[in-house]
């Protein structure tokens, strides 16, 4: 499997779409604001360029897309019309592989920039957008050339599936089950990635850039602990009963392995550090349940409905993101009734337990 070929969000805005299904993202985006606030007041009032340039790394397509940016965007006027300054011109670069939907995101750029020229007050366009096809494990832009880089929910995704996990049979991630070799080999490739990805940012930002990275992670030193791990042994378990009923091979399960890694804090700490390239301001990890609307209901039928619902919520929004890594391995005829069984078993297993996705949020400076 060709990670760069077959990675991406699902597009459009159907009822599978990404654009409809990435709410819990959205709660992400918005319970880290105060660090991205805190990073591009400090990147502006130190060096008050007259072009600020932004590109957000994994932007995917939807509503999440333009969110961040316009938030840059609007902070950095306010600061502006503070101090009586006149607003630099903004640049914004969208990134994301090639297979990404840009489409959307291009057609939801004129109303996005007539909010931004209402809430600016500006007259002419505030600022001009281009969507930057390619891996973030590799050089994007010219030496020098960007202020302030984010992303969200990305850095997690692996350039590719690390070799040698054969051995890994029944799994279609790290997990409990899996031998040791397979969660080094899993570590090996997140080290390698993210130290290249580091360094080919370190060459595109300009003298005193910033970056705030938000990687889908965990807390515990284990790399296969439930907290990182169990959304994905439930998806194998419905794999793997599909498999046991003669629906698809048993070995094409054993040959499926999601190119992911969720790191520790510690991890991403240390891969910084040995790297070299940027001083760490802030890092802080947060929770989200699973469920993104999971306080919308209380005690007796409403809990009943909303765990009945928040399987449907869960496995759609993981259908969002996992459908083309899935359909590129097991064919499409498959994917309805793999997310059928995928949404019973995990509205059985938040009725059990506590459900949270784990996020680790770094903001970082440019060194030197």
């Amino acid at each position: 499997m060709e990670v760069v070929q077959v990675l991406h969000m699902n597009g459009g805005v159907g009822e599978a779409s990404y654009a409809n299904n990435s709410i819990v993202q959205k709660k992400v985006i918005s319970m880290t604001k105060p660090i991205r606030e805190e990073a591009i007041t400090k990147l502006y009032s130190t060096s008050f360029p007259t072009k600020l340039v932004i590109a957000d790394l994994g932007c995917s397509s939807g509503p999440n897309t333009t969110l961040v940016v316009s938030e840059f965007i609007k902070i950095v006027s306010n600061i502006c019309k503070k101090l009586g300054n006149q607003p630099p011109e903004f640049q914004v670069f969208f990134n994301d592989l090639p297979g990404n939907d840009f489409n959307t995101i291009f057609r939801s750029l004129p109303r996005v920039q007539e909010k931004l020229r209402k809430q600016m007050g500006c007259g002419g366009d505030p600022c001009f957008f281009t969507g930057v096809p390619g891996s973030f494990y590799g050089r994007l832009f010219p030496s020098k050339s960007v202020n302030i880089f984010h992303s969200s929910y990305s850095l997690q995704w692996l350039s590719k599936v690390p070799e040698g996990i054969e051995s890994n049979k029944g799994n279609i991630y790290m997990a409990c089950t899996s031998p040791p070799c397979v969660l080094k080999a899993y570590y090996q490739q997140f080290q390698t990635d993210f130290s290249v990805f580091l360094k080919c940012r370190s060459e595109e930002l300009v003298a005193g850039g910033r970056m705030v990275l938000t990687f889908l992670g965990r807390r515990s030193d284990d790399p296969s602990s439930k907290e990182c791990c169990y959304i994905w042994e439930l998806l194998a378990m419905a794999l793997n009963e599909m498999a046991s009923e003669g629906i698809i091979e048993e070995k094409k399960v054993d040959s499926f392995n999601i190119p992911q890694y969720t790191p520790s804090p510690s991890e991403i700490k240390c891969e910084v550090m040995k790297e070299g390239s940027f001083g760490i301001d802030r890092i802080e990890v947060t929770e989200v349940n699973w469920n993104a609307y999971s306080n919308e209901f209380n005690g007796g039928d409403a809990l009943q409905l909303q765990l009945q619902e928040g399987g449907y919520n869960v496995a759609q929004c993981m259908r969002a993101v996992a459908e083309p890594l899935l359909v590129s391995h097991f064919g499409e005829a498959i994917i309805d009734e793999v997310f059928n069984r995928y949404r019973k078993i995990v509205a059985d297993c938040m009725a059990k337990e506590k459900t949270e996705f784990v996020n680790v949020t770094i903001s970082l400076a440019k060194a030197g």
